[in-house]
């Protein structure tokens, strides 16, 4: 498994809450700004590497620390979330990989 991804994600998990300064900050941040990113990684994962179901599970666990450090308890369900828009962008660039690879080959 490639962890330049997860590095990436580490980054925007781990950074990013740094900026929050009020209540819009943080929606912004948690419910645009994060997602895009992990959309984005997931999906050019997915098209290098093909789909790996412990791709998800990953970035969901990667983001629990920030539950305790950034936010408090409610903040479990964005874990989900997480996990789940990296498993639809892995699909998805796996589409594009499978596909990529029926027309080299």
């Amino acid at each position: 498994m490639n962890v330049t991804f997860l590095f990436i994600l580490a980054l925007d998990f781990y950074l990013l809450p740094l900026l929050i300064g009020d209540t819009g900050s943080a929606m912004l941040i948690l419910l645009f700004v994060v997602p895009s990113i992990c959309f984005v990684c997931s999906l050019i994962y997915g098209i290098k590497h093909s789909f790996h179901i412990i791709y998800p599970a990953i970035v969901a666990v990667l983001f629990l620390p920030t539950i305790f450090i950034f936010f408090n308890s409610t903040a479990w369900v964005y874990a989900l979330a997480y996990g789940a828009i990296a498993l639809i962008g892995n699909v998805i660039g796996m589409i594009f990989y499978k596909h990529s690879n029926k027309s080299a080959g």
